[in-house]
């Protein structure tokens, strides 16, 4: 991994490659296995600061009809008003309000993350990957981790009992991130 002190040069404005990046998640399913999808539409850009990162910022927009779990059935129940109610709530937003380093390329990043129109603060924590110049010549940066949500904070309320005890769905939902940035010119 790179050391972000030892590269000034990756300070500035960042917008993320969405063919390079991944917005996911994981939830428990019939607490016996996980289910695991991402949303496959996403823009999102922000400002990383190398030599001061509690001064970087960051905003993403998720659209809620393309997640996809691989199994259209299910896909179609998740964008219902049982789950992400896209047809009202159409996006998912998260826009960071500060920016913590940490040791060895960590960072916990809070935020605002609006699900069904109900924003509540989440902090990511987040691994700088490092940085690297592509065969274009343009500028690169890496980030992966995630954090883990309850769904019902934000009124995602559906569930089924089942029969030997338990529910279909788990609470709580891990986010997974992996950006890919390019620096703008």
């Amino acid at each position: 991994m790179s050391e972000v002190s030892t590269a000034p040069a990756v300070t500035g404005n960042y917008t993320i490659d969405p063919v390079h990046s991944r917005i996911g998640f994981s939830v428990r399913h019939m607490m016996v296995s996980k289910v695991r999808g991402q949303f496959n539409e996403y823009s999102g850009s922000g400002y990383f600061d190398a030599e001061d990162p509690s001064q970087s910022h960051a905003e993403l927009t998720i659209k809620a009809s393309s997640i996809d779990t691989h199994n259209p059935d299910r896909d179609t129940h998740l964008r219902s008003n049982d789950f992400l109610a896209m047809d009202e709530y159409p996006e998912i937003t998260f826009k960071s309000t500060k920016v913590e380093p940490g040791a060895g390329g960590r960072f916990s990043v809070t935020g605002d993350l609006t699900i069904r129109g109900v924003t509540k603060p989440v902090t990511l924590d987040l691994e700088y990957l490092g940085s690297t110049t592509d065969p274009w010549g343009n500028q690169r940066l890496g980030f992966e981790g995630g954090t883990k949500i309850n769904r019902r904070d934000w009124g995602v309320n559906w569930n089924t009992t089942l029969e030997a005890g338990g529910v279909v769905v788990s609470d709580n939902v891990d986010l997974e991130i992996e950006i890919e940035a390019v620096k703008a010119s």
